[in-house]
């Protein structure tokens, strides 16, 4: 048994109390060993990668007690592409916090932080849907903590919306797992394999509607129309940093449905499951329209970002519901990038935002600010990368996106939606960086001096998250042969399931 594969989780979960209970009084301590353990964590996410890539799903069993009776972690390449995703923008993400002085805006900041890696970890390893409840409330948890960081009447406001909304996708996260072990008196990924495939006629109707309870909890955290209207205001109102980091918490939702829509209730379910593609969709195409219209009409950059956030989850949602192995290796790249370009995005709006003064980050023209050229830099890399203009990796997520969707019955609509949003995402930036950077620097005066007192590491964190689309495009040959490899693992599902439940169960149920 591969002991590493729990490290992802165990490392933040000891750290935390650590955190909390021996350097609490001390930031300087609480920076270094969340530091230090997030670079750890780096290290391992890096080796496990490189282990599921050379091989088939590797399995921890809690305890030693064996699927489906114990807690079972479960390896895979797509469980080992979340973790790497997750590992590097924590490291960047926590440089910039420590670095702008974020971390030392309110209380607890370093715990909370480890206690969201663990939660995203450990819903990426899970094996089973109850524990992947568990971690979904051990993420919610920690972030309602990061989101009110810093406090604000603003920002309470829109935590308690967001604590509101989640507790509802909570319960009926519970009402689905309820129906679900009901109708298959299991709740253990693989196990539930096998047992859809059997069900009686009778409860077919049963199972369904715990499928579909999964997914519209699922359409919750992925912010999905018409399930998307929370994330604005959290988003735009959380420190810019944590903004950043929960650029990864869309994507728990999005890695949920295809994991368990290709896993649980795939091809192999026959009429006993939902047919998620067939709800997933619309909705998918309809968030892409609308987070765009929101791109275009945004008066602040914050908002602006979040508005491109969601239209970025429609264009990755379409893709998975197409729940074919070209569409989900075109998803998982659309995701690694889009990842990767919110995060950059929102740290690239706290700089200007802290240099800006009164203005904050309004989209109206002011006096000159300090580094407003090199500021101006990183803003049009990282808009070019979520708008999906050349030559950054979203131009090539969105032409594997559109390739995927070749020959389908929806591929005119595909095809004119994202194009034609791609274009409306272009002027909603460039209307974001003419207010931002143009008309201030044509205006007389200036809002700071120097900025020889700014600190120099938050941007560079900001510019390793957009070095991170330029590797990925450079490399994209190797990313997409990986990808592609991701997909075909995730629609043979039997390695899944032998390396889980061993050969006999697997097969015979």
């Amino acid at each position: 048994m591969n002991h590493w594969i729990v490290v992802p989780v165990i490392l933040p979960a000891m750290l935390a109390p650590l955190l909390v209970l021996a350097v609490r009084h001390s930031l300087t301590l609480q920076r270094v060993f969340s530091a230090v353990g997030t670079a750890a964590l780096v290290a391992v996410s890096l080796g496990l990668a490189l282990r599921a890539a050379g091989g088939g799903p590797e399995i921890y069993e809690l305890g030693n007690w064996p699927a489906p009776f114990g807690i079972v972690l479960v390896l895979d390449r797509l469980s080992a592409l979340m973790l790497l995703l997750t590992g590097l923008l924590a490291a960047a993400v926590l440089t910039y916090a420590i670095s702008s002085g974020w971390d030392a805006r309110g209380r607890h900041f370093h715990p909370l932080f480890q206690f969201q890696l663990m939660g995203v970890n450990g819903a990426f390893l899970t094996g089973d849907l109850f524990n992947l409840f568990v971690f979904f409330e051990v993420l919610l948890i920690a972030s309602y903590g990061l989101m009110l960081h810093g406090g604000g009447a603003e920002r309470l406001k829109a935590g308690v919306q967001y604590i509101v909304v989640n507790l509802a996708g909570s319960t009926l996260f519970l009402f689905a797992v309820g129906t679900i072990y009901a109708v298959t008196g299991t709740l253990n990924m693989a196990d539930l394999a096998v047992k859809v495939q059997q069900v009686a006629p009778g409860d077919e109707a049963l199972l369904r509607v715990g499928a579909l309870l999964l997914l519209v909890v699922f359409a919750v955290k992925a912010a999905l129309v018409p399930l998307h209207f929370w994330l604005p205001g959290t988003y735009a109102n959380a420190p810019a940093p944590v903004a950043a980091l929960f650029a990864i918490m869309t994507k728990v939702g999005a890695y949920s449905i295809i994991r368990v829509y290709t896993l649980v209730f795939g091809a192999g379910a026959g009429d006993g499951a939902a047919s998620a593609g067939d709800w997933l969709l619309p909705a998918a195409l309809v968030t892409l329209v609308l987070g765009t219209a929101g791109v275009l009409g945004a008066g602040g950059l914050m908002r602006l970002i979040c508005y491109a956030l969601i239209a970025s989850m429609g264009t990755l949602l379409t893709a998975v519901a197409l729940f074919t192995p070209a569409a989900t290796a075109a998803a998982l790249y659309y995701l690694v990038h889009s990842t990767l370009a919110a995060a950059a995005l929102f740290l690239v709006a706290d700089l200007v935002a802290a240099r800006r003064g009164r203005f904050g980050d309004r989209l109206e023209a002011a006096p000159r600010f300090a580094q407003t050229g090199l500021l101006a830099s990183l803003f049009f890399l990282a808009a070019i990368g979520m708008a999906g203009m050349p030559p950054l990796s979203g131009f090539l997520g969105k032409l594997l996106v559109l390739d995927s969707a070749r020959g389908g019955e929806a591929t005119a609509v595909i095809w004119t939606l994202i194009l034609a949003t791609s274009l409306v995402t272009i002027v909603g930036f460039a209307r974001a960086g003419s207010a931002l950077f143009w008309k201030s620097a044509a205006l007389e005066g200036r809002i700071e001096a120097a900025a020889a007192a700014r600190p120099v590491l938050p941007i560079v964190a900001t510019a390793a998250v957009l070095a991170g689309m330029v590797v990925l495009s450079a490399l994209a040959g190797p990313v997409t042969g990986f990808l592609e490899g991701t997909a075909e693992q995730l629609y043979a599902p039997a390695g899944y399931i032998e390396a889980v439940l061993g050969a006999e169960r697997a097969a015979g149920g």
